[in-house]
């Protein structure tokens, strides 16, 4: 909620507070009211002459006036009034001043002789007398010029609400699209997170938690002459928790705490971002000591200089430079902290980095083994659970996932449990959820060619024989060639070891297992197909890592291009190291095809076996593997015989922001394979 709102919550019940609406509801209704009293004279009967002269032999008529020598009003009798025939007019009367008729008189001169010859032809008593009255008709023109005025008005002030990103109260008005909306929460704020609900985390937890302890008790480290931290900045792949993080310090904090998203800053009129940032902290100086949580920060924080040939003034630079003011500047107020959050640090402006502005920098990785466990068992308490699920299981399933994957895959299957109409969850319905989340949504009634069927089944299997028969691949969890999600039609899954580092041989033997689909098809068939199009993405991206990034090609040397390569209209080398990194590119990746091939025609029983099996069962998973060609040569170090089949979302993140090395196949999307390979 904004100040505002909060203002208005603190109001005692039932007494009324003032709206603009009010003001356009008593405009309609004057108008109304109006139309009643003034111009209802539009739904009197109009009559001629003729008529006119029957009203008055029946002796029903008991005045007439002239307007304006222009028209006349016949007023008739009370008690004619009564008369059937009369009956509708009198409902239909608002006011006893309303006339029942009205005609033109055309020339008044012949009028008045009408009038004449009309009173001589009836008896005296039944006589009309004229009434000559003049009317300004004021009104009309003053609606002719208010109507326009006000729908213009009203035009405005819908147009200029939209602009502002708002649709009603103060902070929506034109006059005050230069305020800031941010959302207060006050100590008496049901913000429901809090430290318990995150984990995974403990580290950052514990940095989190220091910076609430130093608004609650700063006397216990300025004593020793330390200062408050001025801004800490939560850094992070996606998913990783830094916005839940914020929701805990915002839910344990006994401070005022501000939220506002970075785009909130940005709008199309000059200057407003500026703004926006002078009155979030006039408004946090206020409340002081406080917090301000800026989510995606990196929407006003990018580095400036890098979009200058688009002009000068850039509004987004404005608005940084405003906020590098605030967070550092001549005359900064203490007692407000500044929480940020981005995943992409590394396009952050060096001069909002730097200490005095954000002097703590807290990194949020994804979770390893012990961390998947704790995320799991906060997310198992609001699931009913069979006795089959165990966090520990799960964790071990879900090598790579971050805490909104595990929160994702804890509701899939819960959702699947229910669609099965089961009274709990059991470990059957963790396995569904996580082939949809890691696969997609299954397609069985997919209409496939049997031919088709084949050679997914052959490619499929090719990943699978060379998986099983390298030393260095992930060990295998199953393979299927029921398709999944959009364009997919089969994969096969791997439980990568948590590893930080990455030798040579590790990436050759995987990159030898992604060509293992291409290579079956050409050992069988003597033909390639478009199923092997991610692989080849792959492993492309991966020959290019090892060549260009990590320094893992003698020819090359020991250089890294990845700091220097960003910008896209030069390159950091020459033309001749530009042909000598293809040139090794593709030499590295004809090795592996050629490697894939020759372990495929030395194990084609073996592969001929694998996908005669999944035409038949469309499902194999290790244990069948192993009672058709064995137990595996290569036993994973650290891993026993009896492993739980796991799944994967195949991420390696470095912590220092270097850009991961792709990991194994562990669902690559093609054809066959499926996935999530985070660049």
């Amino acid at each position: 909620m904004s100040q505002d709102d909060n203002n208005n919550q603190e109001k005692k019940p039932g007494k009324f507070s003032f709206n603009s609406y009010w003001i356009y509801g008593s405009i309609i209704l004057g108008l109304i009211v109006f139309n009643l009293m003034f111009l209802s004279e539009a739904s009197t009967e109009v009559i001629n002459f003729q008529r006119f002269a029957q009203l008055v032999e029946a002796g029903d008529v008991a005045k007439i006036e002239v307007v304006n020598k222009k028209d006349a009003r016949v007023f008739l009798k009370e008690e004619s009034l009564k008369k059937p025939e009369f009956k509708k007019l009198n409902e239909t009367t608002f006011s006893k001043t309303r006339p029942q008729f009205v005609f033109n008189i055309g020339p008044p001169e012949s009028f008045a002789d009408q009038i004449n010859e009309l009173n001589a032809r009836v008896d005296p008593q039944l006589r009309v007398k004229l009434e000559y009255v003049d009317k300004e008709n004021w009104m009309g023109p003053l609606m002719g010029w208010l109507i326009p005025i006000f729908l213009f008005l009203g035009l405005w002030i819908f147009m200029m609400r939209r602009v502002s990103g708002g649709a009603g109260g103060p902070g929506a008005q034109i006059f005050n699209i230069g305020k800031s909306k941010a959302t207060l929460f006050e100590k008496d704020a049901k913000v429901t997170v809090t430290f318990a609900d995150v984990a995974g985390l403990e580290e950052a937890k514990e940095e989190v938690m220091e910076v609430v302890d130093f608004l609650k008790n700063p006397k216990k480290y300025t004593s020793l002459g330390g200062k408050i931290p001025k801004g800490v900045l939560l850094v992070g792949p996606p998913g990783t928790g830094k916005t839940l993080l914020a929701k805990a310090v915002a839910g344990e904090a006994a401070v005022p705490f501000f939220s506002i998203s970075g785009s909130d800053f940005v709008e199309m009129f000059v200057g407003v971002g500026a703004s926006r940032v002078r009155d979030l902290f006039k408004q946090a100086r206020e409340k002081a000591p406080c917090i301000v949580f800026i989510d995606e920060i990196d929407a006003i924080g990018r580095a400036r200089g890098r979009n200058a040939f688009q002009g000068g003034n850039d509004e987004r630079e404005n608005t940084l430079n405003q906020l590098l003011v605030e967070m550092d500047g001549f005359s900064t107020d203490k007692g407000v902290i500044i929480m940020a959050a981005t995943n992409r640090p590394d396009i952050l402006d060096g001069a909002l980095m730097r200490p005095g502005r954000f002097d703590r920098q807290i990194g949020l990785e994804r979770p390893d083994l012990a961390g998947r466990e704790a995320i799991f068992s906060v997310h198992l308490k609001n699931i009913k659970i069979g006795p089959s699920v165990e966090p520990k299981i799960l964790s071990e399933m879900t090598p790579g996932f971050a805490g909104a994957d595990i929160a994702n895959v804890c509701n899939e299957a819960a959702l699947i449990a229910a669609r099965r109409n089961k009274t709990e969850v059991d470990l059957d319905d963790f396995h569904y959820a996580l082939d949809r989340v890691i696969g997609g949504l299954e397609k069985r009634n997919k209409l496939i060619s049997p031919e088709e069927k084949e050679i997914i089944a052959h490619h499929e299997a090719g990943h699978a024989i060379c998986g099983w028969y390298l030393e260095h691949a992930s060990p295998l969890v199953k393979v299927t060639i029921v398709p999944r999600g959009i364009g997919t039609l089969g994969f096969a899954q791997y439980s990568p070891k948590e590893e930080y580092i990455t030798r040579t041989e590790q990436l050759l033997d995987r990159m030898c297992m992604a060509l293992g689909g291409r290579a079956a098809e050409s050992v069988i068939y003597n033909k390639i197909s478009t199923g092997a199009q991610s692989d080849l993405d792959h492993v492309t991206k991966m020959a290019y890592s090892m060549v260009s990034v990590y320094g893992l090609d003698e020819k090359v040397g020991n250089v890294s291009f990845y700091g220097m390569s960003q910008d896209q209209f030069s390159k950091p080398y020459s033309e001749d190291t530009a042909t000598l990194i293809d040139d090794r590119v593709r030499e590295i990746i004809d090795g592996q095809y050629e490697r894939a091939q020759k372990m495929l025609k030395s194990h084609r029983a073996e592969l001929e076996m694998l996908a005669k099996a999944l035409l038949e069962k469309e499902v194999i998973h290790k244990a069948d593997i192993e009672r058709m060609i064995g137990p595996r040569p290569y036993q994973v170090k650290g891993t026993t015989a009896k492993d739980e089949e796991t799944q994967t979302n195949p991420v390696d993140q470095d912590p220092k922001g270097i850009p991961p090395i792709p990991s194994s196949i562990e669902t690559n999307p093609d054809m066959g394979d499926i996935g999530r390979i985070e660049e």
